[in-house]
């Protein structure tokens, strides 16, 4: 796991020592992403630079080290990330002739680009990765991402310069760079708490999109260049659904076994340290499991506990990782030690980004990097194999009002959408023990006034569209701002999939499952120089064997992923692992009531709104109004606005 940036310069300056100044300039702002060793390359002639900051995991010679030159002088690539099939691709490449210097996976992938191309190459790799190749006979360069996103990349043109890199702050290292805050794509923060591909905060700039690749051609570097794909999602998930696994319960237990087994001791592949968070829910208590049964020795896990109950699952990863009887270390951790986080997460992430939970998962990479230098993770279970609750209650609530008009549930549904918390808690403790299970969750409330405010739509997708939206109307609170389209509300990018839940679980796996959650694992796994690692995702296999499974191995007796569970069932007693879904977050609403009441209201004043001039100031005041007076909860909302805010001091000021 690494760090690159670079640039092509149209002037071409001529001079090396000016391009690797700049470059050197650049590379030094990632150093977090890569401790152990930095490495530039330039051409003046071209104009072509890749600056590269090394986090070493595989071969720690310096034959791994990057910049890294084919053995045949065509091609020098920086590469972000991991392949894990390699030493299956490497007797290959040996079998047609190819001599290694090393044991790295960087130059097995360099020489298989230069033996196959570049497109045939990105199909055969299983892993992660964020990958920049000039190709010095031809004077083109080319970018790719991971199938998932699971790595960053972005990149853009900044005047005669293109600029890319792990990260924005990178490309901001440059002279040319000018960043300009794009306030349509605000809209779409204030919508999500994240900003979607291909979208980034400042215009001209962009994040590539999963599974694609993008060329600029140094004799028609304006060509305007579109991000081609060299695996689609949608292809996968159409395919999966047309083709659904016929097999027997017990078959696909066993098929999914083997496939995680095999992905899972792949990615346990490292020179160096190696552990497992552990929160003791389903998908990372099927990691750590499997972790154990192939390893020769205790696994290293790692979770975080709260002492506030509602936020707390340190207790049963403890009870989790006792059964398995891994090495297991906890860290319980005050309300001041996971403040004291807040001021670092601007420059953290780079741009706005609102996953409160960005908070926790920064303190259990911190607190994993002492011991380990990579660490497994359990993302992406839930998008997979449908874990979120809005996958089953969605459907649920289409089929029992979908069938009333849209007017009548507008008239009856929308008053609702008013009652403040203390009402519907009233409402629980009255009528709790007769509602479905469903209800019996953390946070009932504030799921409660979100739901009634959904209830008016006028189709399924509708529906879901404001399931997932914070602020309904951005673009009313953002100035001189219009919402562009993205991939949740333009049509053409929507899969022809005949199931509404699979629908869902689409769109999750292509919006917020690469730009919130695998944006937020990446940033602060990166911060403290820890490699996370994803199987789940990073091997495409699982991926599309999830699609090809029955929705009615998914989700059964109103609960998500049933595969999942049954797999786990074979190393977990059902009783450690059965219990309502938590989530990973700290009490935000609280927070800014007490301790975070100061600072919000310094970022939150009218005068310092007025005086910025980004957002209307009498919505947010007013929200913050009445978060404070208790009459509803306006957490997210407001973190959100608080977060850019903290941003733009950062980063500008």
């Amino acid at each position: 796991m690494c760090g690159f940036t670079g640039y092509l310069d149209l002037k071409q300056a001529d001079n090396t020592a000016e391009m690797t100044a700049c470059l050197e300039r650049m590379t030094n702002t990632i150093a977090h992403r890569g401790p152990d060793d930095a490495g530039a390359w330039v051409d003046p002639e071209s104009g072509a630079a890749l600056g590269f900051r090394r986090l070493s995991i595989i071969d720690l010679s310096p034959a791994g080290h990057q910049p890294m030159v084919s053995a045949d002088g065509r091609y020098v690539i920086v590469f972000n990330g991991e392949t894990y099939n390699y030493g299956e691709i490497r007797p290959e490449l040996e079998a047609r002739g190819v001599s290694f210097r090393g044991t790295s996976d960087t130059e097995v992938m360099l020489e298989a680009i230069c033996a196959w191309g570049i497109e045939v190459a990105l199909k055969r790799f299983n892993g992660m990765l964020g990958l920049a190749v000039w190709d010095r006979r031809e004077r083109i360069l080319t970018l790719a991402r991971d199938r998932l996103g699971i790595k960053p990349l972005y990149y853009g043109w900044m005047g005669n310069t293109f600029l890319f890199g792990s990260e924005l702050k990178a490309m901001r290292a440059h002279p040319s760079f000018q960043g300009e805050i794009d306030r349509d794509v605000m809209t779409l923060y204030l919508r999500h708490n994240y900003i979607p591909a291909p979208f980034s905060i400042y215009k001209d700039i962009h994040k590539l999109t999963p599974g694609c690749t993008l060329q600029i051609r140094l004799d028609d570097p304006h060509s305007n260049p579109t991000p081609q794909p060299y695996w689609s999602a949608r292809e996968a998930a159409e395919r999966g659904s047309a083709d659904p696994l016929r097999a027997s319960e017990d078959e696909a237990i066993a098929a999914l076994d083997a496939l995680l087994r095999d992905g899972i001791e792949k990615r346990m592949i490292a020179d160096v340290p190696l552990g497992a968070f552990l929160s003791g829910g389903i998908d990372s208590s099927n990691v750590v499991a499997i972790m154990q049964q192939v390893s020769s020795r205790p696994v290293k896990t790692f979770s975080i506990g709260f002492n506030e109950d509602d936020f707390n699952e340190a207790r049963y990863a403890k009870e989790v990782a006792r059964h398995l009887g891994t090495d297991h270390t906890e860290l319980y951790v005050t309300p001041e030690e996971a403040q004291a986080v807040i001021p670092r997460l601007p420059a953290l992430y780079d741009e706005p980004f609102a996953d409160s939970s960005q908070i926790p998962t920064f303190l259990v990479s911190e607190l994993a990097r002492q011991h380990v230098t990579v660490s497994l993770s359990g993302d992406g279970g839930d998008e997979l194999f449908s874990g979120y609750n809005r996958y089953f209650w969605g459907r649920r609530i289409w089929r029992t009002v979908g069938w009333v008009p849209s007017p009548v549930r507008s008239g009856v549904f929308r008053p609702l959408s008013g009652v403040r918390p203390a009402q519907w808690q009233r409402f629980f403790n009255a009528f709790g023990p007769l509602l479905p299970r469903g209800f019996h969750q953390p946070q009932f409330t504030d799921k409660m006034q979100k739901l009634m405010g959904t209830l008016a739509v006028g189709s399924p997708q509708d529906l879901y569209f404001q399931l997932i939206s914070l602020w309904k109307n951005p673009a009313a609170v953002v100035l001189n701002a219009a919402e562009p389209a993205t991939a949740l509300t333009d049509r053409s990018q929507w899969p022809d999939l005949p199931d509404f839940t699979h629908w869902m679980m689409y769109m999750d796996l292509v919006t917020y499952l690469p730009d919130d959650i695998l944006a937020k694992v990446d940033r602060a796994s990166m911060g403290v120089s820890l490699e996370a690692r994803v199987p789940y995702l990073d091997d495409y296999r699982v991926v599309e064997f999830a699609w090809r499974t029955p929705l009615s191995m998914k989700i059964r007796g109103g609960q998500g992923k049933w595969l999942l569970r049954q797999v786990l069932h074979q190393y977990v007693p059902r009783e450690l692992i059965e219990r309502p879904k938590m989530g990973f977050g700290v009490p935000i609403d609280s927070w800014m009531r007490g301790p975070l009441k100061d600072w919000a209201e310094d970022l939150l004043s009218e005068e310092r709104l007025k005086r910025e001039g980004y957002f209307d100031p009498a919505p947010v005041r007013q929200k913050w109004s009445e978060h404070l007076e208790g009459k509803r909860n306006w957490q997210y909302y407001l973190w959100g606005v608080l977060m850019f805010q903290a941003w733009l001091e950062e980063t500008h000021g």
